[in-house]
Order: structure tokens, then C-alpha cells, then sequence
């Protein structure tokens, strides 16, 4: 997935990373409608979904899902995150999330997309994205429609 911004320049994304619970999940379930969007953008980058699973449900709830799932250890989960991103080469990664155990791979990131679900948002992962979107809906149409990263992000 290639954007052009204006005053930045082109950027390659390969790689969507997800948080799970709080982000495309509201206790522990993905939230509607969201199979078909994913399953959109797997065939434009490659989708991965991070999290602890807490619940237990991760592996039922994206099992149909175009994804790598990775489950981390518990504790020092932004740590886990951030090198789970840098691994894939941080420069060509957008990651989506809304807890404080997002900010690192939100700032990681080559574009780091903050995310206000029912949950909320910690306010760190807010200062260390790129772009605040009011939903995952929000979030993921700027993917399908790159055009509006451009314009929020240009200088």
C-alpha cells in the first residue's frame, strides 16, 4: 500500500498490526461488521493481530479472519508490541490500537493510528500516533481510502 503526502513524501505500508481487545474487540469479541473490511485490506497488506487474550476468545472470535495472530506473554506487553513491529521492519508498518500498551508500537510505527472505542483511549497511546480516528470504522477507512491520510497528514 503506497501514500504520497504532501511535505512528507511516499510511504510503503506491508504490514497492519492490530491490538485486539479495545480496538477491533469490546470484550473480547470483534465487533460487528469488521470481517469483511479486514479480509479487504488482507489482499492490500499483511494483516497481524497482537494480544495477550485475556479472555480467551482471540483464536475463536479472527479464526475466519486473512491474519497472523501472536499471542504475547503477559507483562511487559508494550515492549512485546514494539519489538513485534520492529521485527516486521517498523518503516513499513501501520498499527492500530487505543491502550497504554499500544503507545510504543503507535510510535514505532511508520504510521501509528490511535483509536477512541468503548474503552476510550489512554491518552499516552494518543500522544505517540500519528492520527486519532473516533472509531476502528474510522481507522480502517482510512486504509481503504488512503487519499485521507494524505490530507491529514500533510505539511
Amino acid at each position: 500500500m503506497q501514500i504520497t503526502i504532501p511535505g512528507i513524501g511516499s510511504i510503503e505500508l506491508k504490514h497492519l498490526v492490530f491490538d485486539y481487545n479495545g480496538t477491533i474487540a469490546r470484550d473480547g469479541l470483534v465487533m460487528s461488521n469488521l470481517d469483511k473490511t479486514i479480509t479487504d485490506l488482507a489482499g492490500k497488506i499483511t494483516v497481524h493481530i497482537l494480544t495477550a487474550d485475556s479472555g480467551g476468545t482471540v483464536a475463536q472470535e479472527v479464526g475466519g479472519l486473512p491474519c497472523t495472530l501472536h499471542i504475547i506473554a503477559s507483562g511487559n506487553e508494550a515492549e512485546q508490541k514494539e519489538a513485534y513491529v520492529q521485527a516486521l521492519g517498523a518503516d513499513s508498518v501501520v498499527s492500530i490500537g487505543n491502550g497504554a500498551n499500544d503507545r510504543l508500537m503507535l510510535k514505532a510505527a511508520r504510521l501509528g493510528i490511535a483509536v477512541l472505542e468503548g474503552e476510550g483511549s489512554a491518552v499516552s497511546a494518543i500522544l505517540q500516533a500519528d492520527i486519532v480516528a473516533r472509531s476502528i470504522y474510522d481507522a480502517l477507512g482510512l486504509l481503504m481510502v488512503p487519499q485521507r491520510i494524505s490530507a491529514t497528514l500533510r505539511s
